[in-house]
C-alpha cells in the first residue's frame, strides 16, 4: 500500500507545451465539451491559457482533498474517476473520456482521484487564468455550467444503478450507457442492429462503479453470453448482439434467474 502512495504522489504530470490553435482545431475534442462553446477563430484565446501534459497509465492527476488549482480538458484517452475510503476500499464513480471536462471542486478541494486507464493527454488550464476567459467569453462559462448539470443527472442515475437494479440489469445499463457515449448506439435507434466497442476498464474498476463483486461482474457477463446478447472478440471488446433485449433488461425486465 505504501508504494502504490507513494507512486501516486509522484509528480505524474508531463508538460509538454502551450496548444497551437492550429492543434486545437485538429484534437480529438475541438468539438466536443467545452471547446465546443467557441468559434474557430475564437480557439486562440483558450489556447493561451492552456497548457498541453501527459499522463501515463495508472497514473493519478487529481488527488481527492488536494488543492483544487487546475481543469483538465481530456484531449485524448481513458480516464476513471474514484472516491477512497479509510480502509482502502474505493466507488469508482465515471469513466472520462475525449472532451471530459474535469476540476469541478467543493471548498477549494478535489472531492476525487482521477487516474489515467491507459496513456492520456490533457488540456490544463489554471483556475484563474481560465475565469479571466470566462469573463471574455460567457459562453465558456454557460458551458461549465452544462457540465455540472451534466454529473448531477449521471450522479442520479448512479444512485438508481446501485440502489434498485440487479447485477445483470446494472452491467447490461452500463454497456448500453457505454455505447451511447461512443456513439454506436442511440436510445432513439429502433433497428436491432449489432454493434462492437472497446471497454478500456478491467473487471475490478466496473465491479467498483457497478457496486457489485468481480464474481458476480463475470456471472453478469457469463450469463449475458449464453442467451446471445453479447460475444467478446477478447477482454477489451465486446459486440452487444440483441440491442433490444439489452434495453428490455436495462429498464428492469431480466427474466427469470
Amino acid at each position: 500500500m505504501r508504494d502504490v502512495f507513494f507512486a501516486r504522489r509522484t509528480n505524474p504530470v508531463v508538460l509538454v507545451n502551450s496548444p497551437t490553435s492550429a492543434q486545437c482545431l485538429g484534437c480529438d475534442a475541438r468539438h466536443i465539451g467545452m471547446c465546443d462553446a467557441l468559434s474557430d477563430a475564437d480557439m486562440s484565446f483558450l489556447a493561451r491559457v492552456a497548457q498541453r501534459v501527459k499522463v501515463t497509465a495508472g497514473k493519478a492527476f487529481i488527488e481527492e482533498g488536494s488543492d483544487a488549482s487546475y481543469f483538465y480538458d481530456v484531449s485524448h484517452g481513458d480516464v476513471r474517476v474514484f472516491k477512497s475510503l479509510a480502509d482502502g476500499r474505493r466507488q469508482v464513480t465515471g469513466f472520462m473520456g475525449a472532451g471530459h471536462f474535469l476540476g469541478l471542486a467543493i471548498h477549494g478541494k478535489y472531492a476525487f482521484t482521477a487516474e489515467a486507464m491507459n496513456d492520456v493527454e490533457l488540456c490544463r488550464f489554471d483556475r484563474k487564468a481560465l475565469h479571466k476567459v470566462f469573463r471574455e467569453f460567457p459562453a465558456l462559462e454557460a458551458k461549465l455550467l452544462d457540465v455540472a448539470t451534466h454529473e448531477m443527472v449521471v450522479a442520479q442515475e448512479q444512485m438508481l444503478l446501485l440502489g434498485r437494479k440487479t447485477a445483470l440489469e446494472r452491467v447490461a445499463s452500463f454497456l448500453m450507457a457505454w455505447a451511447e457515449r461512443l456513439e454506436v448506439y442511440s436510445r432513439g435507434d429502433v433497428v436491432d442492429t449489432a454493434f462492437t466497442m472497446v471497454l478500456p476498464m478491467n473487471r475490478t474498476d466496473l465491479s467498483d462503479y457497478l457496486g457489485l463483486t468481480i464474481e458476480s461482474v463475470s456471472r453478469a457477463f457469463s450469463r449475458l453470453k449464453q442467451d446471445g446478447l453479447i460475444a467478446f472478440t477478447h477482454s477489451h471488446e465486446v459486440t452487444v448482439r440483441k440491442t433490444r433485449r439489452m434495453i428490455e433488461i436495462t429498464n428492469g425486465d431480466d427474466g427469470a434467474l
